[in-house]
């Protein structure tokens, strides 16, 4: 199995981030057919396939805020206003994702695409773990 880890930098606001290029440039080095795992190790972020781009994050990141909101009603109350929700979110959205590779690509559907969400503005630093698996 190859593996590595990815920096992502997401700001101190709510954001779905598109990781998709990263996952794209590692499966395209393996050059051959397999499983692409993505893994954020985080207890406040998750891994969703989505369609990005045409509002549909924002969507997203608004259905959590309706879900989840940011306020005290949260036992788990460290950090900002509402943190306790961020730890909640990975139950909705799980922290981890699989895409089959057919000859070094990634096998998304047209509007497909591989999002790190991350609800967390108390922690603008995280990773992610690309692993792949040889078919």
């Amino acid at each position: 199995m190859k593996s590595t880890v990815i920096e992502v930098t997401t700001g101190r606001s709510e954001v779905v981030y598109d990781i998709t290029p990263q996952c794209a440039s590692f499966a395209r080095e393996a050059g051959e057919d397999g499983l692409l795992h993505i893994f954020v190790p985080h207890a406040t972020a998750g891994i969703a396939i989505m369609e990005l781009g045409a509002r549909s994050d924002d969507d997203l990141l608004a259905a959590l805020r309706d879900l989840l909101p940011a306020d005290d009603r949260w036992r788990h109350a460290h950090g900002s206003r509402g943190h306790g929700r961020s730890h909640v979110m990975p139950a909705l959205i799980p922290p981890f994702a699989t895409v089959p590779v057919i000859g070094g690509a990634l096998t998304l559907g047209t509007w497909q695409s591989i999002a790190m969400v991350d609800l967390n503005v108390d922690n603008p630093d995280r990773q992610v773990r690309l692993s792949f698996l040889r078919g």
